[in-house]
């Protein structure tokens, strides 16, 4: 392994805090947030950031936070289980066609994405008829998200199976690949939706709720968390596997139907290969790390054990990378998520416009309209440096860039 490239924040709490950040911004908000979260006495050792820190809600995105006895809600988030799958192809650069729309549009009309407000049966993020795959593989989730819903209705009034095999809105995306040996990607990047969604916004209300029947004081009511033996800290980490299941197998049916919406509009006959990832990066895990059993929580990083497969995507007009992790004890065997945003999506709209939006995606095949500028590639950090800020914490297996891009 080479020399570790993390710097100690200097902070006056009892936990340090360590950020892979070399070369890359590091707001002042996000760098608060972390200050808080290490002050935490159920922390464990310390708090791992990565190169694509940025401020969130509750706990900030590219944390790993290691924590005994005890699980924060708020920094698992509300998109538990969010992550990315990519699939080689034997397809070549070469086997495309010239114009690529034919695809995207096959691709769009494959997955569910987007969403249509107050919509129901017609939001065109939803399935308004449930397909028969997906209801197979509802099956295969639907017993124990009823003994979950017994124990707390509240979930049960969620979309789930509507959901099951959509990509959402925001960040989200499907995308056609190239990589270095002009092989054929799909990849793409969801979550667990809506019942993710209610599952995480109900049990951080819950988690409030006892700290204040307990009068915990905290830094931040957002960090509020649940004590292992608990009222609600079994239910709740059943409730986080639970939605973790439900987003991997979100992705494989996206997968499913992306391929065999690509087959349909290549007319040749075309396979995938032995290399496949779906990996997780908003979720909870088990492990035991510097002789100690804890719950790290991943919001917005990868798990790197060495060995491991990963996928760091860039931004719409980037390239990403599929990558095997290091093992790098001092970051929990983790990295990054993805590049990271260096403003928010409000500013992004205000800064930038349909011109910008357009010379960014320059050779991609998607959208380029207002709707979709927050996701313009100059609100994301140099993924190039992103990579450099981490290069003991994972090593690059393929370089992808992208050449159809569907955006949520």
């Amino acid at each position: 392994m080479c020399k570790s490239h993390y710097e100690v924040l200097q902070t006056g709490n009892k936990h340090p805090i360590k950020a892979w950040t070399k070369g890359v911004p590091f707001e002042n908000a996000a760098k608060q947030q972390l200050e808080n979260i290490a002050a935490m006495d159920i922390v464990h050792s310390h708090i791992a950031v990565m190169p694509d820190v940025h401020l969130g809600k509750g706990a900030t995105i590219g944390s790993v936070i290691p924590s005994v006895d005890a699980v924060i809600p708020a920094a698992v988030g509300v998109d538990i289980g969010c992550g990315m799958v990519a699939t080689r192809t034997t397809l070549k650069a070469a086997d495309l066609p010239d114009n690529l729309k034919s695809i995207r549009s096959a691709f769009e009309a494959a997955v569910p994405h987007g969403r249509t407000a107050n919509r129901r049966k017609r939001d065109v993020g939803a399935w308004g008829n449930i397909p028969k795959l997906v209801e197979q593989q509802w099956l295969n989730l639907e017993a124990r998200f009823n003994q979950i819903c017994a124990k707390h209705p509240a979930i049960a009034k969620s979309n789930h199976i509507n959901h099951l095999g959509t990509m959402g809105t925001g960040n989200h995306f499907l995308e056609l690949c190239i990589d270095e040996t002009e092989h054929v990607w799909i990849m793409l990047h969801s979550g667990s939706r809506g019942v993710g969604n209610r599952i995480g916004t109900y049990f951080i209300e819950l988690a409030k709720k006892e700290m204040q029947r307990h009068q915990q004081h905290l830094p931040d009511m957002d960090l509020a968390y649940l004590k292992e033996g608990s009222t609600y800290f079994d239910d709740y980490v059943e409730a986080v596997e639970w939605a973790q299941d439900f987003a991997a197998k979100n992705r494989d049916i996206m997968m499913f139907n992306a391929l065999k919406a690509l087959r349909s509009e290549i007319p040749i006959q075309f396979d995938t290969m032995d290399v496949a990832v779906n990996c997780h990066h908003n979720y909870i895990s088990r492990e035991e790390h510097f002789g100690k059993q804890c719950y790290v929580t991943r919001k917005g990083a990868l798990r790197a054990e060495r060995g491991e497969m990963g996928i760091i995507p860039g931004n719409m007009g980037a390239r990403s990378y599929i990558v095997r992790g290091l093992g790098n004890p001092d970051s929990f065997n983790s990295c990054s998520h993805g590049a990271g945003r260096v403003m928010s999506r409000t500013k992004a709209k205000k800064v930038f416009n349909i011109a910008d939006q357009v010379a960014a995606t320059k050779g991609v095949e998607c959208r380029k309209d207002e709707a979709v500028i927050d996701e313009i590639p100059h609100a994301y950090k140099d993924i190039d440096k992103v990579m450099a800020a981490q290069q003991d914490l994972v090593e690059v297996v393929h370089t992808l860039k992208q050449v159809v891009c569907v955006k949520g």
